[in-house]
């Protein structure tokens, strides 16, 4: 099903080794003082003109499907770090699986942002990964589920904010899985 995406967890390792970085950056030395940092842009300016880059190199329109898939699964990311903080709030013992959710997304992006048409073997080994994920969260749900009594009617989507967003969140995981299932049945992925 995911054939393709950067490895688990890369994201979280680099952003707790660029604020180390900044941390000892700023301490500076006693004889030389602070040193100063350029922290990058989070713009480019290349997609001003109406279009994107692939990982692969590849310039696309930014109203095309890897986009949109790729735009669904950020707001994935955004939506469950949202109820990772409400339901850090309540003191909920699954926060860390949400962050661990979120990292998995990043591998998601990457397997999207590979178009099989522009990829070449290395693109397509520097973003591969395993089933391993879809099983962990699959153990996941069972086990939540397990939890739960039987479903006997339809859930509507309350309960306080942190219930509220996750419910959001499945919403917009439902939305990023039919864009992605777009993109892998297009003849563009090809």
């Amino acid at each position: 099903m995911l054939r393709r995406a950067a490895a688990a967890g890369r994201a979280l390792r680099w952003g707790a080794a660029a604020a180390s970085r900044r941390q000892r950056s700023a301490a500076g030395s006693p004889d030389r003082g602070p040193r100063s940092e350029r922290a990058p842009k989070i713009y480019t300016k290349t997609g001003d003109a109406g279009f994107s880059s692939t990982f692969t190199g590849e310039r696309r329109p930014k109203g095309d499907r890897i986009f949109e898939a790729l735009g669904a699964t950020d707001e994935l990311s955004s939506a469950i770090g949202l109820a990772a903080e409400f339901s850090s709030e309540k003191g909920h013992t699954f926060v860390e699986q949400l962050h661990k959710v979120q990292c998995m997304l990043q591998d998601v992006g990457s397997n999207i942002a590979t178009p099989l048409s522009s990829a070449r073997e290395a693109h397509l080994k520097r973003t591969s990964f395993s089933e391993k994920p879809v099983l962990e969260l699959e153990q996941w749900i069972d086990s939540y589920s397990e939890q739960l009594p039987p479903l006997r009617t339809f859930i509507l989507p309350s309960g306080g904010k942190s219930s509220a967003a996750l419910h959001f969140s499945r919403a917009v995981c439902r939305r990023a899985e039919r864009w992605y299932q777009l993109k892998e049945s297009s003849p563009w992925s090809v």
